[in-house]
């Protein structure tokens, strides 16, 4: 076969229009079935929920308020069109010429040769990202906006930005172009297909497929440290893992991850699970598995939450181990519950928490960053009486998609041109399959953190959050902590999670690492891949006091390679001391294994064929 034929393989009129045939038999039917819903199935639209109107009514009151600033943004695109025609001329002619815009380093959207060496395509290329460049400035420079106008105009002129990108459509992406010439259009084809297969997957809503999911399954190729679940409540099941020491810390080890999410983030694979690394260097571990709630536990309240989650899990490895103490993890969410436990135990009097470290966990909700566009008195409002119609919870595709939208090129729109223009699968990629892997919440949970943590901010004030009728402050807490923050997060932003940190009234040591929310965390020390800043030595017996600027602070840290991993290995260890006892296998103790890890609770799955993975 020639190497012709291999590229443009013969089309088969017929399996094109068979294929068109399905995908026509198969729109009819979604559109019947839209058709038969009855008025009471669907949800009377709420005008105008997000409050982007009124933003953009601002906003456009600044540009009428202020019309030298529009003039000038329109002279500067005119003198950016000038100058791009002039280039790309030049560049057409075989002269040297330079690029007038170029991609981010981060931005994956124009990798392809052709972004580069196609005289056209290079032009639409620098055309969009002069406009958006201008377009962002625009927005960003407004007078006389209010701050909460101010975020949800910028957060949704760059979705806008974003969506109009000449990747996104047939006739300006290359890639799908040639691969439309290649295959006849049976990509299209296909792709209208995957658009069908995804919105009846959505219940009549578009879900866009990101992986196969079915190339995973938990504990088996996911979450496959071996260990047992020794208690569970309504809310969670306690997983204890199996040592891979002879020996141990004297003081076990408790993770609290966020339940907006499921836990084996932690335990993705051997190579870059926290899990297994913690249990190699001798920690014996527990984790909570939070439930997938439903109706059933729509009255649960974030005391719930404190009482039955950590609490919980502290008086259950009390029997399990002996040990009076534990040090604890609080990744994100769990970390606020975490710094609500330990207010709560501080005013009881409670000293059963040695050392507590918080992963990118937020305590002050002054700046919250983009999420903080999505909470606000209108949204908060019209989401509780959603929750409500729906059964007293949150589904968690809502809450999933809205952090997908905060990276909506990596997350949305590169799996619409995957799936969508090139009819193409996704592929299976571990952290793909946990990122949809959401999670339900109750109302009353739900509603509670948004209104008192990020509307109110008043976990920061002494008494202004009560749990179990107990007045938290933070300023009680005597703990030991250690804060990882990431300096590209954009869901905890570091300069809050540091503000958090100078709430405590205890020793504290701020490490701030490299890239996100997720990557900056699950950082391996043999992956080598990012460092970290600090001050002083881990294994001091006082850190530094953290200086109440965090710029500052950033400006006096050291940067340091390797993983922030091996930084808290040095802290918790000093703070550990040098007791040992002989390893502790899950399930020996006064608590007996009820199942194998990583539990029942885990494989809940929201839209999952029988509810199952």
């Amino acid at each position: 076969m020639s190497e012709q034929t291999k590229d443009h393989p013969a089309i088969d009129p017929a399996a094109l229009a068979r294929a068109y045939t399905e995908v026509a038999e198969r729109a009819a039917r979604i559109f019947a079935a839209q058709l038969a819903r009855s008025p009471s199935d669907a949800e009377a639209p709420v005008p105008d929920e997000f409050g982007i109107g009124k933003a953009y009514m601002d906003l456009w009151k600044s540009w009428f308020a202020h019309p030298e600033a529009v003039m000038q943004t329109n002279v500067a695109m005119m003198q950016d069109a000038a100058r791009l025609w002039q280039q790309s001329w030049l560049k057409l002619m075989g002269l040297p010429a330079e690029s007038v815009a170029a991609p981010a380093q981060a931005d994956n959207r124009f990798r392809g040769a052709e972004w580069q060496n196609h005289f056209l395509f290079d032009l639409l290329k620098q055309s969009y990202l002069l406009a958006a460049r201008r377009v962002h400035e625009s927005v960003a420079g407004a007078a006389d906006l209010s701050d909460e106008s101010r975020k949800k105009v910028e957060f949704f002129t760059r979705q806008f930005i974003d969506a109009l990108s000449p990747t996104n459509f047939a006739l300006t992406n290359p890639e799908v172009l040639r691969e439309t010439v290649r295959t006849g259009g049976a990509n299209l084809v296909q792709g209208l297909a995957n658009l069908l297969r995804d919105v009846e997957a959505g219940g009549g809503e578009l879900r866009v497929k990101m992986v196969d999911d079915q190339a995973f399954r938990l504990g088996e190729n996911v979450a496959t440290s071996p260990g047992k679940v020794v208690f569970q409540n309504d809310l969670i099941q306690l997983i204890q893992y199996a040592p891979s020491t002879d020996t141990v810390f004297r003081t076990p080890l408790l993770i609290i991850p966020p339940w907006i999410n499921k836990f084996y983030i932690l335990d993705l694979r051997e190579k870059n699970s926290f899990i297994r690394h913690a249990v190699g260097l001798g920690h014996t571990v527990f984790v909570i598995s939070w439930v997938n709630p439903g109706a059933k536990l729509a009255d649960k309240g974030f005391d719930d939450y404190m009482l039955e989650g950590p609490l919980a899990a502290m008086d259950a490895i009390r029997q399990a181990t002996g040990e009076s103490k534990v040090n604890a993890i609080g990744y994100c969410l769990g970390g606020t519950l975490l710094g609500c436990a330990l207010a709560y135990l501080a005013a009881k009097g409670d000293d059963r928490v040695a050392a507590a470290t918080f992963f990118v966990s937020l305590l002050d909700f002054a700046k919250p960053g983009e999420l903080g566009v999505f909470i606000d008195e209108q949204q908060v409002a019209n989401l509780e009486r959603r929750m409500q119609r729906r059964g007293g919870y949150l589904e968690g595709a809502e809450m999933a998609g809205t952090f997908n939208l905060l990276r909506s090129n990596d997350l949305i729109w590169s799996f619409v041109v995957n799936n969508y223009l090139l009819g193409r699968e996704p592929m299976p990629f571990d952290l793909l399959y946990w990122n949809a892997d959401s999670t339900r919440m109750p109302a009353k949970m739900h509603s509670f953190y948004l209104r008192n943590m990020y509307m109110k901010n008043a976990l920061k004030d002494a008494g202004a959050v009560v749990l179990d009728d107990v007045p938290l402050d933070l300023s009680k807490v005597k703990v030991p902590a250690y804060f990882i923050s990431t300096v590209e997060d954009h869901i905890a932003p570091w300069q809050s999670t540091y503000a958090g940190a100078r709430h405590l009234g205890s020793d504290v040591r701020f490490v701030l690492g490299g890239s996100g929310h997720i990557a900056g965390i699950i950082n391996p020390p043999a992956a080598n891949k990012y460092g970290f800043w600090c001050h002083g030595d881990p294994t001091a017996a006082k850190q530094p006091s953290l200086l109440a600027d965090p710029a500052e602070w950033h400006k006096g840290a050291t940067w340091r390679t390797g993983s922030w991993w091996d930084d808290w290995q040095a802290w918790i260890s000093r703070r550990n001391g040098d007791a040992r006892v002989k390893a502790r296998e899950p399930g020996k103790g006064r608590l007996k294994a009820l199942e194998d890890a990583p539990g029942s609770y885990v494989k809940e799955r929201v839209g999952a064929p029988g509810g199952k993975r």
